[in-house]
């Protein structure tokens, strides 16, 4: 049923019937025109007077959708007869003017209208000479020819006050006037302008941040928790930090001293130290392999772990420092090897729970 009914339409509108695509665009037509126009007066029995012609001439504007305003100027002619024996006794001659409002009810090729026309018209009839106020209605039409000219014809009614006879003789008089004439526009008719829909411009393309690991932590954007980790850290699975060792080769032999590798990797820490959000406590452990005695093994380890504090207080490091010697009591390497010894030989930064 909804295919029946667009085709009928689209036929419709092809007749000229209803508004088509094209019409709507031709809303925009504002050029000036003329009109010129014949007229074919049918006298009302008021007036005692055979039917006559005339002409004139029309300028108008479209101003919108619907309305047209044109002023408009005619003259007319017509005889007149005696009411008691019909003999021919003299002319009607009028000319006069009105502005004319126009309701299009579409820009068709075919456009039906109604008018409504107010002015003034000059009467002679025998002796008699005067101007009064006129007032027309009607219905019409135009068809276009081509873009620049269109056939128009209206049928209208007309009421005038005129008091041109002799006192005692009728003065207001009701007349139909047919016009048939054309309509010429000034200069090229207006194209249709597409309606071009801009496609918006399409969003960048976004990662998947499941492919991304922004701290380098290990852990994918997608279930980091705690992004920014400090460069080397070992995290847990959610990304957030759990401890980062300094091995035996950032410190001097048997001695806390800080190396140039270490005070270099040290800087780093700090940098990201202060940058990350999550200001936990930090326990900075020393631990040592099994070479030398219990007890210098200890010491050694806490001066390692207060060497490494201290450098990181004077980075301005605002979270809680604590260093804490371990000695050789938490070996992560078997101490038989050397290279078990110098993993065991380390500083470890543990993030604590607050």
């Amino acid at each position: 049923m909804l295919k029946h009914n667009t085709l009928s339409m689209a036929i419709l509108a092809g007749l000229g019937f209803l508004p088509s695509v094209q019409a709507a665009d031709e809303f925009l037509d504002k050029r000036w025109y003329v009109a010129p126009f014949g007229s074919f007066v049918n006298t009302g029995g008021d007036r005692h007077a055979a039917d006559g012609w005339g002409g004139g001439l029309g300028v108008g504007k479209e101003i919108n959708e619907h309305f047209n305003v044109e002023i408009k100027g005619f003259y007319e002619e017509f005889g007149g007869y005696a009411r008691s024996d019909q003999h021919y006794i003299g002319d009607w001659k009028l000319g006069g003017g009105t502005i004319d409002a126009q309701y299009f009810f579409n820009r068709n090729k075919f456009a039906p209208y109604t008018v409504v026309g107010v002015g003034g018209m000059r009467t002679r009839y025998k002796e008699y000479n005067a101007t009064g106020f006129i007032g027309e209605i009607g219905t019409g039409f135009t068809y276009e020819v081509a873009d620049n000219f269109l056939l128009r014809s209206d049928i209208r009614y007309r009421y005038n006050n005129n008091p041109t006879v002799a006192s005692g003789v009728q003065d207001q008089f009701h007349d139909m006037v047919i016009n048939v004439g054309f309509v010429i526009p000034f200069g090229p008719k207006p194209t249709q302008v597409a309606q071009v829909e801009t496609a918006p411009a399409p969003a960048p393309p976004v990662a998947d941040c499941s492919s991304l690991d922004a701290d380098a932590d290990g852990v994918n954007d997608c279930l980091d928790r705690c992004p920014g980790t400090p460069a080397g850290s070992q995290v847990d699975a959610i990304g957030c930090p759990i401890k980062l060792i300094l091995k035996s080769e950032h410190f001097n032999y048997d001695s806390a001293e800080l190396t140039v590798t270490a005070r270099r990797l040290l800087d780093e820490v700090a940098t990201s130290l202060n940058l990350y959000p999550q200001k936990n406590d930090l326990e900075v452990q020393g631990h040592a392999s099994s070479e030398g005695s219990f007890s210098h093994n200890m010491k050694l380890s806490q001066r390692r772990a207060e060497s490494v504090v201290h450098y990181l207080r004077g980075k301005g490091i605002s979270n809680r420092l604590r260093a804490t010697g371990f000695g050789e009591s938490h070996p992560i390497a078997d101490n038989a090897t050397e290279a078990g010894r110098s993993a065991n030989r380390r500083v470890e930064l543990i993030w604590i729970e607050n």
